[in-house]
């Protein structure tokens, strides 16, 4: 902590930061309290789209064992790129879940099985929820790390800065106090001599 000028000016400074920090603190209480209700809006989705995921992988586990059938399913369809937009939250930029752009290979419907336009549709739907998965954690990431900081700032501005301001300002207060009674007294004492010596003058006067 850097040492106290003993002085009027520290006190107005020291009050300045006070008031900058009481105005800062509750914008950044704010800031952490919508970071807080983004992160659980995106864990929610997470869960809705694991939970997504898994009843898709039990709609085609009766079916699954068809795969075993050679057909070259792995080279029929394939995730070109994710579509994603944009978004600012609590100051936060973040990649938001557009479309997952998939190609689908042609093949023969005389020549392969009937269940692979079924296998290729669930295929895609998995892809698409896995594109999301992949872009929900993201959003995670930069929403968790920026929550982090800001609940840090917090702590910082309440547990520190705020507490530390209210101290110096007390100590300049009760410094400055006495000194101004110091020099009032010596003020008194001062004026009191001179009358004395005043006194003394007018009486040796002839």
């Amino acid at each position: 902590m850097p040492r106290l000028s003993l002085n009027k000016t520290e006190l107005k400074k020291q009050r300045d930061a006070l008031q900058r920090f009481q105005r800062y603190l509750p914008l950044l209480q704010l800031k952490k309290q919508q970071l807080q209700a983004e992160v659980e809006r995106v864990r929610r989705e997470q869960a809705r789209v694991r939970e997504a995921g898994q009843r898709q992988r039990e709609a085609v586990n009766g079916w699954v064992a068809l795969l075993a059938e050679e057909v070259g399913l792995e080279t029929l369809i394939a995730l070109e790129r994710v579509e994603v937009c944009w978004d600012n939250i609590a100051g936060v930029p973040v990649p938001v879940f557009v479309q997952a752009h998939l190609c689908t290979a042609p093949y023969d419907l005389f020549v392969t099985p009937p269940w692979v336009d079924r296998a290729i549709e669930s295929l895609r739907t998995l892809l698409a929820l896995q594109a999301e998965a992949v872009v929900l954690e993201e959003q995670l990431r930069r929403l968790a790390r920026e929550l982090r900081l800001t609940a840090q700032r917090v702590n910082l501005f309440e547990k520190i800065k705020i507490p530390e301001a209210q101290d110096n300002i007390r100590r300049l207060a009760i410094y400055l106090g006495d000194q101004q009674t110091a020099a009032f007294g010596w003020a008194l004492e001062a004026k009191r001599k001179l009358r004395a010596l005043s006194a003394v003058g007018e009486a040796e006067s002839p």
